[in-house]
């Protein structure tokens, strides 16, 4: 890119991103450039301040192409996109289409829609930007916002949030009591007066700001011009509560001195793990035609101790949502025969292709290419795909380009062979391998993602639950430039597939698949598997290289029933701390504190609180 037709853009650091976030209304922005699908940041510029930033796809796709330190763990092969000649003047209009939005300006944030629709507010009054999530996860974003700005709930609605910006504090006070004209004197004294004293007497100050509020008339009087002000004084009192309540964290007296202590974490239990799920149990929770009605019951007890290795065939097909819970014998083998047509139907698209086509067809090509190279390489050292003329890896190459047809916008990505060959392996039969595959990547597609937000998020996740669970490790990791949890890429691309042996992979992934006790539980495992190794890490002092040799080192050494138990430890000693924060609330599934929970008209009906039960799981 020429220096001389582009300005050179200062670096700035993504402290957050979430993508599949659609622009639906922007102030001064062209009806043309709404609707448009993006990436939702946290950033800090650098001059320290920090904004909100949403930038359009094609803006990420141009950058992702310069994006040096993500390529050095980019163990994946990226997609190619084909970009215009004229790569400077797409680059400079995308960049012109940026919305940012200081944090030390905004003034309030509003969620509606189920948690898909975020406003955004600079000024009193004026939603400036909307903006949409496709995947009905903005209370993520908000969890990472309220890190970074202090809020509070406006008391007009509960959807609502009033940024408090403690820097800001002193000119938004001036600037609401000179509206208000709540005082005869200077209101710039008073302010700075309650504003000190909020630090030295917080509840006593807040009840005289509070008095000094009740001469004020609540109703609008058009006949004196003055403004409804209810709106300014509810903002005003939860302010005002707010710093009180910060204020008397820590706070001095002739006889105490209130000092604050980290937080600790409670006593981890020891959870042994149980027997599989037998034949027995199995036909136990099955009606006479087949119906299984205990659905959470049967995960709890695939969970708790896997599945019977003679009936993990059967109960696969189950729990990969191949066969649904609720059909009897009858509708199985009709669905059976339904998607063995519809299988071969694919594969015949792409067996029949000509070399013509293929030529024309670069990106199928590509990936063709890609398939046979990697299914080569795909344990080869195992019996079942050993050996030259191996008829075995032949099914799993047409798996694989079958899917490829089933899912053409994902198609096929390093790693996913890794992902069908334990089920080949197990299932033995093309047609099951590949319904049960599909199921499998739907709940992983995220690790595949295009721009890869999907693995960064969970690395950054990953990061926050050790920081919270292992505080000591996690610091050790960060000084030595591992804080980033990039060596842990191939646990999470996989699920851990190449640390396991196959009967062991096949434990843990029936375990994961239950999605209990929370759909991060994988993120659990990581932590247990790191907290195992933390003494070897600390006390030998492992640097960046040191620590990515002892991690890979681990493959086929881990006991997974030791891993599964203390994994669930872990889980119930985070859970039951008193002092989780949203960030954490959001990896293991609870509503973020302060955020609610809908009914299905929309309308705000509860607040969700702590709970040792997530995801219909219950400890036994």
């Amino acid at each position: 890119m020429s220096s001389s037709s582009v300005e050179e853009i200062p670096e700035q650091t993504d402290l957050f991103t979430q993508d599949g976030v659609l622009l639906k209304a922007c102030l001064g922005r062209p009806v043309n450039e709404l609707n448009s699908i993006g990436m939702l940041c946290i950033v800090q510029n650098p001059d320290a301040s920090k904004s909100i930033e949403w930038r359009p796809n094609d803006l990420i796709t141009i950058d992702s192409t310069q994006d040096q330190d993500w390529a050095l763990v980019n163990t994946i092969r990226r997609r190619q996109r084909t970009l215009s000649d004229n790569l400077t003047a797409d680059y400079a209009t995308a960049r012109a289409r940026i919305i940012k939005i200081p944090l030390k300006e905004l003034q309030s944030f509003r969620i509606t829609h189920k948690n898909q629709q975020m406003n955004f507010s600079c000024k009193l009054g004026v939603w400036q930007s909307t903006f949409y999530f496709q995947h009905g996860n903005a209370e993520i974003f908000v969890a990472y916002l309220k890190n970074h700005v202090k809020t509070a709930r406006s008391s007009r609605d509960k959807n609502t949030y009033m940024v408090v910006e403690s820097t800001e504090e002193t000119r938004a006070l001036n600037r609401s009591f000179t509206e208000l004209d709540l005082f005869t004197e200077n209101t710039t004294d008073v302010v700075w007066n309650i504003v000190s004293n909020l630090k030295e007497r917080p509840y006593e100050t807040t009840m005289e700001a509070f008095s000094k509020l009740t001469n004020i008339v609540y109703y609008g009087n058009e006949a004196n011009g003055k403004r409804d002000v209810s709106e300014d004084v509810a903002d005003l009192l939860t302010k005002s509560m707010v710093a009180a309540e910060e204020a008397h964290s820590v706070t001095k007296s002739d006889e105490y001195e209130v000092i604050s202590v980290k937080p600790t974490l409670p006593p981890r239990p020891c959870i042994p793990r149980s027997t599989p799920l037998s034949t027995e149990k199995w036909e136990g929770l099955q009606d006479p035609l087949g119906r299984v009605a205990e659905v959470e019951g049967v995960k709890q007890l695939i969970f708790r101790g896997g599945v019977a290795h003679s009936i993990r065939k059967h109960v696969w097909k189950y729990i990969l949502d191949y066969y649904p819970w609720h059909m009897t014998h009858a509708e199985v083998k009709a669905l059976q025969k339904k998607k063995t047509d519809e299988y071969y139907c694919m594969k015949l698209q792409w067996r029949t292709m000509t070399e013509g086509q293929e030529n024309r067809f670069t990106e199928y090509r590509d990936r063709k290419s890609l398939v046979e190279k990697d299914v080569n390489r795909t344990d080869r050292t195992h019996p079942y795909f050993a050996g030259d003329n191996n008829e075995n890896l032949v099914t799993l190459q047409d798996i694989l380009m079958t899917y490829v047809m089933y899912n053409f916008d994902l198609g096929y990505v390093q790693g996913m062979s890794d992902i069908l060959a334990p089920l080949l392996l197990l299932l033995d039969n093309e047609v099951d391998s590949f319904w049960c595959f599909v199921g499998f990547m739907e709940k992983i597609a995220t690790n595949f993602d295009l721009d890869q937000a999907g693995m960064k998020l969970q690395l950054l996740q990953l990061q926050q639950l050790l920081m919270f669970a292992c505080p000591d490790l996690a610091q050790h990791l960060a000084s030595k430039d591992s804080g980033n949890m990039y060596f842990c890429f191939r646990w999470l691309l996989v699920w851990f597939k190449r640390e396991f042996s196959h009967p062991d992979i096949m434990r843990l992934w029936e375990v994961l698949w239950t999605g209990l006790p929370c759909s991060n539980f994988h993120l659990f495992i990581c932590v247990a598997i790191l907290d195992a190794e933390k003494e070897v890490l600390i006390s030998k002092d492992y640097g960046f290289t040191e620590i990515l040799k002892h991690v890979n080192d681990l493959s086929m050494r881990l006991d997974v029933d030791k891993v599964l138990s203390s994994a669930e430890g872990i889980y119930h000693q985070i859970i039951s701390a008193p002092h989780l924060t949203d960030q954490i609330r959001v990896i293991i599934g609870l509503t973020p504190l302060g955020t609610s929970v809908h009914s299905d008209d929309g309308d705000s009906t509860r607040t969700e609180g702590d709970s040792t039960q997530a995801n219909g799981y219950t400890r036994i």
